[in-house]
């Protein structure tokens, strides 16, 4: 049997990061749902067992990255998968985005993916092991009116994706990123229910928010996003780095 592996997940108690939780769980690994929220943190890793933890991480404070890690290190011996999947939206034309908007947006999921990986490199290099998989977004490869600084991040967890790969071949450690569509989750229904206010159907909605038009007009279920995500962390996978895997259903 495959060693048990430490795996890390931000922004783990949204639909999304439990969705990828989960699938490390079952597959033996050991989880270590990081979150904002605590409560929310402890309740997902519950759910999930005895392969799964709850730890407080705020991405855009470096003292915080710091002290997190190094307990999971101190607790663990390794850190060997971290996914970089804390994420929020806010839409608004570029005349009406507040800076703090703009600000926060950048620093969950951009500056984020920076600093995690900063500080997990150390961790992974000393033990000559690593898989780091970000979260970007067809967004990182095109653009929607309204998400200036949604699609500005997404764009730049490519680029941080592309140069970390680069500097981590080296030590065994792969960085790769995965591309979601409209996946299903609560972030995307706030957007669906708040067009739905304007007198907008669920699907008409959806068409506004998948420009371009999606292939396979469907959302894509949170579970096939993690599937791609444990694929890229996997050891069948080690000689894929500085990739970027669109599951999009065709966009």
């Amino acid at each position: 049997m495959r060693k048990q592996r430490t795996v890390i997940v931000t922004g783990a108690a949204g639909g999304l990061g439990q969705a990828i939780s989960k699938q490390f769980v079952q597959q033996n690994d050991f989880v270590y749902v990081a979150d904002l929220n605590q409560e929310a943190a402890d309740k997902v890793a519950r759910e999930l067992g005895e392969n799964a933890k709850g730890i407080a991480l705020d991405v855009t404070n470096e003292e915080s990255i710091k002290s997190a890690l190094k307990s999971i290190f101190d607790e663990k011996k390794s850190i060997d998968v971290l996914i970089n999947n804390a994420g929020l939206q806010h839409r608004a034309t570029i005349e009406e985005f507040p800076l703090e908007k703009w600000n926060l947006l950048i620093d969950v999921m951009l500056t984020g993916v920076f600093l995690m990986t900063k500080h997990a490199f150390p961790y992974m290099k000393k033990n000559e092991y690593g898989r780091i998989v970000n979260i970007s977004s067809v967004h990182g490869r095109m653009a929607t009116p309204e998400k200036v600084a949604y699609v500005a991040a997404k764009h730049g967890v490519i680029g941080v994706t592309s140069v970390t790969a680069l500097e981590g071949a080296p030590y065994k450690i792969t960085v790769n990123s995965i591309l979601p569509g409209p996946v299903k989750t609560e972030l995307l229904m706030k957007q669906i229910n708040s067009l739905n206010e304007k007198g907008m159907t669920e699907k008409e909605a959806l068409g506004e928010i998948m420009y371009p038009k999606q292939a396979m007009n469907r959302f894509i279920e949170p579970e096939e996003v993690a599937s791609g995500v444990v694929y890229l962390a996997s050891d069948a996978a080690s000689g894929i780095t500085g990739e970027h895997l669109s599951v999009s259903g065709g966009m």
